[in-house]
């Protein structure tokens, strides 16, 4: 299902731009992410992928929602960072959730304080198929 080319929605859920400026770094020529057929788009009615960035605020659960259920099928979530992961450095409390996967179901995990781009590049290529995830060897 995911062999042609895929749209990417990135979400900020509260994020503190970290995260956010090392998933920017993947459209330079450097990391050159269009190479390999993935592109970014700005609505979730396009998205294959929806790649999360950032604690899950209480602002951010509903809109979160809303886009998960507005992209069509078969749709992966990526996960990025330690924030999106468990909350990061403020876990659950009164105005974060505590992770994405509080929220939705969380296909990939990249891990990292920012992770860097190429983990996030090789997080992306496990979502679609395209490689093997490191829990799989």
């Amino acid at each position: 299902a995911f062999r042609r080319s895929l749209q990417i929605l990135v979400v900020d859920a509260g994020d503190c731009g970290a995260c956010l400026n090392e998933v920017k770094q993947l459209n330079n020529p450097y990391y050159n992410l269009h190479r390999l057929g993935f592109f970014l788009t700005p609505t979730p009615r396009h998205a294959d992928v929806m790649l999360v960035v950032g604690a899950l605020t209480d602002h951010m659960r509903v809109p979160l929602r809303k886009a998960y259920d507005a992209m069509p099928g078969p749709k992966r979530v990526v996960a990025v960072g330690a924030c999106a992961l468990s909350g990061g450095v403020f876990g659950r409390s009164f105005i974060c959730a505590g992770g994405v996967a509080e929220m939705l179901p969380v296909d990939v995990e990249v891990p990292g304080n920012p992770p860097p781009p190429l983990a996030i590049l090789h997080g992306l290529l496990v979502a679609v198929g395209r490689k093997p995830s490191a829990g799989s060897r």
